[in-house]
């Protein structure tokens, strides 16, 4: 019911559920980093530290600019189903957002044509921050979705 407690309860609780999800990502893409490479880092003196820094982190580089390319279509969405499910009468001047508009306008306001609409501006600005960022990745990384 306080607002002053609602941000952080949501970041907290997006957090918690998206770290198991991106640990297995992360986690996958560790293993395929070829073994070899720390060996021969061993060999030459490096320790645990310096491979993290030096073999660990760079190798993952692509797999975080692609899991940012494709976290950024869901920008604006900003976790409807948390919002929606913690919104309250007493925080609702702190939990408003386009998605819970957009359900406010649409169904209990009955605007169906213009919820649509702020819908699709709301999907085609994810769509081009997606686009954008991904030629930008490609240019900088190497790294790209398509």
């Amino acid at each position: 019911m306080e607002p002053k407690y609602f941000l952080s309860i949501v970041f907290s609780s997006y957090i918690w559920k998206d770290i198991g999800w991106n640990s297995i990502i992360y986690f996958a893409a560790i293993m395929g980093i070829n073994q070899d490479i720390y060996e021969s880092a061993a060999i030459d003196g490096a320790n645990r530290v310096r491979q993290i820094i030096y073999i660990t982190i760079p190798s993952l580089v692509p797999t975080m600019v692609i899991l940012f390319i494709l976290s950024l279509g869901d920008v604006l969405k900003a976790g409807f189903d948390q919002i929606y499910l913690l919104k309250t009468p007493g925080n609702a001047s702190v939990s408003e957002i386009i998605d819970t508009y957009v359900i406010r306008t649409g169904i209990q306001q009955g605007d169906f044509s213009y919820a649509i609409a702020i819908g699709l501006i709301q999907g085609l600005i994810g769509l081009i921050l997606v686009l954008v960022v991904n030629k930008l990745a490609s240019r900088k990384f190497d790294t790209s979705l398509f």
